[in-house]
């Protein structure tokens, strides 16, 4: 598994969030009581499930070991693990921030330096 997992979300939550030292997930992360992350694998599929359509994105980098026990590797689409982070993300953990650019009605996922 990779070292790093990535948040999408829209660039005015993270602008919001960094000017608060702390991002407290999406309103979907709220509901299901914590943070979906993927890994850099996993970003094409997610993005293309539930950002298709939306602009003004960006990827988020965070080290997986940076959030200790509170991430947690759980079964999700497909019963492939997927890193869910139980609690808030500190914005200073994030290694870098890229635009999530969209490919017109293709919705390809084309971050640039988003490795595993």
């Amino acid at each position: 598994m990779s070292e790093y997992v990535y948040k999408i979300c829209p660039r005015a939550a993270w602008t919001a969030a960094c000017a608060g030292g702390v991002y407290s997930g999406s309103p979907d992360d709220a509901r299901d009581g914590f943070i979906h992350f993927s890994f850099a694998e996993q970003l094409e599929a997610t993005a293309a499930k539930h950002f298709a359509g939306q602009t003004d994105l960006v990827v988020i980098r965070v080290p997986r070991e940076a959030l200790g026990d509170a991430l947690r590797l759980e079964a999700s689409r497909g019963g492939a693990l997927f890193p869910h982070l139980y609690g808030t993300l500190a914005t200073g953990l994030a290694t870098e921030v890229v635009d999530l650019p969209w490919d017109g009605t293709v919705h390809v996922f084309r971050a640039r330096d988003v490795t595993a």
